[in-house]
């Protein structure tokens, strides 16, 4: 078991510089050695509930049958239809998915693929996480900062970053914020480079660009596969211009393989099986022709005195074709050729797969990375000045109404009445405007599982940094700012300030209701006095009761004569309050409110923090957190 400080690392085959086309020997520096990544016998099932609603049966789906095939130095292409075969493969290779559904073997230069081959591999996934807010300089040096090892100096880093902004021909906007989608996806592509991992995926790396942008983005990818990297990344019906880039071409479809081999062989392979190309047709939209079963795949079945039955089934046919395709790929020389590779690299591991489990591990220490992200959520938390000028107005705004209103409003008749409502309103504001923070780690999780998965930090460190970095200054300081205000107007106490939190916004309704019934008296409500232990509102509210009415006396000796005509029963004390409500005098009776809004505080935080552990291993699965984690 390697240690979060002692990764493994991908072994290298170590490459002669003169047989790099097309690059200045004389920078080394660049030329790491490359990786050859193989797989053999590849499958992959997952369980799905099929059936009708309520009688649900557990069915395994084998999503990628027997593949196998080799990815060297240089661009390797999966193309394929839109049926999430190409993507799940890239995601398999990667070691991107669930492992409990794989099968068979993946070997980098004949080695079983290490247990921590996502921190050492590189992976940009189809939608972009750059940090929007940050600039793109800042997002590398993030990624460098957390990735390299320690060893390395910060100049040498610096200097690696300026590297690959030059690389990327980012030097020029190394300042500006990635707000648009082509720099989103150079910055997320510089983010990878940057560590100089020998293998990269990129997942649909043209999605979304227009073909100016996307030839740019593949050409640098060659660029890099000319300095010893091996690329393999997925996409999507490329036009020529992009085609003619590719070393290897993958088809794959239907979970099974179509064609794979070199790519400048593909167009010759389909052609002498006897498929019709036009050669004004773009080879890739050719290729998925044939694999969709259109009528390029229909071969000249006049030959064979046969009708083409023009109103067959269209996923039969697609079926059929499919079936076709992988058995004559099975047959054909390429596979064989390609077959005596993989199995001689097959014989130099003994063991088969590798037994061991997939593991996150980081170069960097916990304060080192704790550093970092409290030094990017603060810097994201200053790019909203706006929001925050509009929160902080708002919370001023608020703060000068309600303390006005208890400094003005008098009433000697029901004065300990107007001050509790005024109290629950307090309260009430402070969980309302703290409704949206848990909004901070859901908008956030695509980034989270894709750093941390890659190695960038603990999830003990991003849990922390987040914390400190952004909900402090987003929700702790404007309340204490709230607070402050508010009683300073009103000429309060100062000693309590209730840390209210709230789940979903229909709890927050019901606990509203609930403590607010308890202002009035209420028979049923004293039978159901233990919901109040669920109310968080309920311990903030009597926290700030205690607080502001203790020692209070609301029928001073020069008022006994208005007060004497006051129709109801007059409370002249704090205490009596408090003791009508079954509120503890003592100090306790204070504190005990706070140490019950710190354990659920707690415990909610705690219940987040699962929630990420278990997200990093569910990563490529959509997963909404049922909660919302609030702060006032």
């Amino acid at each position: 078991m390697s240690s979060d400080n002692d990764p493994v690392a991908i072994p290298m085959i170590e490459r002669n510089p003169n047989d790099l086309p097309g690059i200045d020997t004389s920078d080394l520096k660049t030329l790491t050695g490359e990786a050859v990544l193989s797989f053999h016998n590849i499958s992959y099932q997952e369980t799905v509930h099929c059936g009708l609603p309520f009688c649900k049966k557990p069915c395994v789906i084998e999503r990628l049958s027997n593949i196998n095939g080799i990815m060297k130095p240089g661009l390797n292409a999966i193309m394929g239809p839109q049926d999430g075969s190409r993507a799940l493969l890239l995601d398999v290779l990667a070691a991107r998915k669930d492992p409990r559904g794989l099968s068979g073997d993946i070997l980098i230069n004949g080695k079983p693929r290490p247990a921590n081959f996502t921190c050492a591999s590189g992976y940009v996934p189809q939608n972009d996480v750059v940090m929007r807010t940050v600039t793109v300089r800042d997002n590398i040096e993030f990624s460098a900062a957390l990735r390299l090892p320690m060893t390395m100096t910060r100049d040498e880093k610096r200097r690696r970053v300026n590297e690959v902004l030059e690389l990327l021909c980012l030097d020029k906007m190394a300042n500006v914020k990635p707000r648009s989608k082509e720099l989103e996806k150079r910055t997320s592509i510089a983010m990878e480079l940057v560590t100089e991992h020998s293998i990269l995926f990129l997942d649909d790396p043209t999605t979304d660009l227009d073909l100016s942008t996307a030839t740019d983005i593949i050409s640098v990818l060659r660029r890099m596969s000319r300095r010893g990297r091996t690329i393999i990344f997925s996409i999507n019906q490329p036009p020529y211009s992009i085609f003619r880039l590719f070393d290897s071409l993958t088809l794959v479809a239907s979970g099974k393989v179509m064609f794979h081999g070199p790519s400048q062989e593909s167009l010759e392979y389909f052609t002498s099986a006897g498929y019709n190309y036009d050669s004004h047709n773009n080879p890739a939209d050719f290729f998925l022709d044939i694999i969709n079963g259109g009528f390029s795949a229909l071969l000249d079945t006049e030959k064979d005195g046969h009708d083409a039955d023009e109103h067959i089934d269209l996923s039969e046919r697609q079926h059929q074709v499919r079936e076709n395709l992988a058995n004559m790929y099975a047959q054909s020389s390429i596979y064989s050729e390609m077959r005596t590779e993989l199995d001689s690299l097959l014989g130099e591991q003994k063991a088969g797969r590798s037994s061991a489990l997939e593991e996150i591990t980081c170069v960097t220490p916990f304060y080192h990375q704790l550093r970092w992200i409290i030094c990017r959520s603060f810097t994201n938390f200053k790019g909203f000045p706006w929001i925050t000028v509009i929160r902080a107005i708002i919370s001023i705004l608020v703060a000068v109404f309600i303390g006005t209103l208890i400094s003005v409003v008098r009433n000697d008749c029901a004065e300990v009445y107007t001050r509790s409502v005024f109290l629950f309103l307090l309260t009430s504001v402070e969980c309302i405007t703290g409704m949206s923070a848990g909004e901070l780690f859901v908008i956030d999780r695509d980034r989270f599982v894709h750093e941390h998965t890659s190695g960038y930090y603990r999830v003990s460190s991003y849990f922390l940094g987040k914390l400190l970095g952004e909900l402090v200054p987003r929700r702790f300081l404007p309340s204490i700012i709230f607070i402050v205000i508010m009683f300073s107007i009103a000429g309060a106490g100062d000693n309590a300030a209730a840390v209210p939190t709230q789940l979903i916004a229909i709890y927050f309704m019901f606990m509203v209701f609930i403590t607010g019934l308890s202002l009035y008296s209420i028979s049923f409500m004293h039978d159901l006095s233990w919901l109040y232990s669920l109310s968080i509102l309920h311990y903030g509210f009597t926290a700030l009761l205690h607080n502001e009415l203790m020692g209070q006396n609301f029928c001073p000796e020069n008022k006994i004569e208005e007060i004497n005509r006051c129709y109801n029963f007059v409370i002249c004390t704090g205490e009596e309050f408090l003791t009508m409500r079954s509120i503890s005098l003592s100090s306790w009776g204070f504190w005990e409110n706070i140490v019950a809004l710190a354990c659920i505080m707690t415990i909610l935080l705690s219940i987040i923090f699962v929630q990420l552990l278990v997200l990093k291993k569910k990563r490529h699965f959509k997963i909404t957190l049922p909660f919302s984690m609030n702060y006032p």
